[in-house]
């Protein structure tokens, strides 16, 4: 019998929900996917406190998703939360008004689950022995450190698009001493994590929306007769991220939104979701990146799959 499963992943900027068929013999296919920008992270400051406004947009989100997957037999859901929630100092209150009004029972997802679901993903689809995986999201950042297929190391720092770009100012046009701010405070979170100097010699494979946003930007600019939607295993210089973000750098909000491949709802949040990439590749000889679309929910299907294989067997 054919199973579905819906797997909603409530994120610090976005929520998104894919629904996948998962035949009798383990194999599976995405059916369904939606996307809602929800930026739920918005103007948690220094209290840490999920602001009235973003919660409202998220619910509404919910119950959206929660209309198309009822509608499917056999649907199992699988409804996880990241950054946003799992810093937010009245995430209680915030996952009993889900329950309440959605009859969602939101997981919070630790960082280095949330890390681990990504290396799952990414080691399924890509075929890398060695490689440094950095999800950026609206309010963390994930590392994975590859060896041999396996992951060596794993960490989830508090840091990403959305809560960079407000704490040093990146979302209009960016003034040369709030960026070096936020460059010096980046470099230095980076280099507190010590297995960090053995990743300076692999590629680097991106997660994440503003790192998907940077995939488009350039195939947008390079290809322009590329037709293709899916970002998976395509590869750029360290030399073209460089360029795209010097060119982003040099324009101000309004002419970011008018930029090729950029979504205009991600144009204040862009600089600061790059922040982190820029400042690994410049300690990084490799100077390749990578791009998987696969990563969380295609880990949590991965891990989901195995699970229902062993319990069958």
């Amino acid at each position: 019998m054919v199973e579905n499963l819906a797997i909603v992943d409530l994120g610090s900027n976005s929520a998104r929900m894919a629904i996948t068929e998962i035949a009798p013999d383990g194999r599976f296919r995405e059916i369904r996917r939606v996307k809602e920008n929800t930026r739920l992270s918005e103007g948690m400051g220094r209290e840490k406190m999920l602001q009235e406004d973003a919660i409202e947009r998220t619910i509404v989100a919910l119950k959206r998703f929660k209309k198309i997957y009822q509608e499917i037999p056999n649907i199992k859901v699988r409804a996880i939360t990241t950054a946003a929630v799992r810093q937010a100092r009245n995430r209680q209150e915030f996952l009993n008004r889900v329950q309440r009004e959605v009859g969602i029972r939101l997981q919070v997802l630790s960082g280095k689950k949330e890390a681990y679901y990504d290396y799952l993903g990414v080691i399924r689809t890509l075929r890398l022995n060695h490689c440094l995986i950095l999800d950026v999201g609206g309010a963390s950042c994930e590392l994975v450190l590859v060896q041999q297929r396996k992951a060596r190391d794993l960490i989830s720092i508090p840091v990403g698009a959305v809560n960079l770009s407000e704490q040093f100012r990146l979302n209009g046009y960016v003034r040369s001493a709030d960026l070096f701010r936020a460059q010096v405070a980046m470099n230095e979170r980076l280099t507190k994590i010590p297995w960090l100097r053995y990743a300076t010699r692999v590629p680097i494979v991106l997660l994440g929306g503003a790192n998907r946003t940077l995939a488009r930007m350039t195939q947008s600019y390079h290809h322009r007769h590329r037709r293709n939607n899916s970002i998976h295993g395509y590869q750029l210089s360290s030399r073209v991220v460089f360029a795209t973000y010097r060119e982003l750098l040099n324009r101000n909000l309004a002419q970011r939104k008018r930029m090729a491949g950029l979504e205009p709802e991600r144009a204040d949040i862009i600089i600061g979701g790059m922040l982190p990439l820029i400042t690994l590749l410049q300690r990084n000889s490799d100077g390749r990146v990578i791009f998987s679309e696969s990563g969380v929910r295609e880990g949590i299907i991965t891990e989901y799959v195995r699970q229902r294989k062993r319990h069958h067997e």
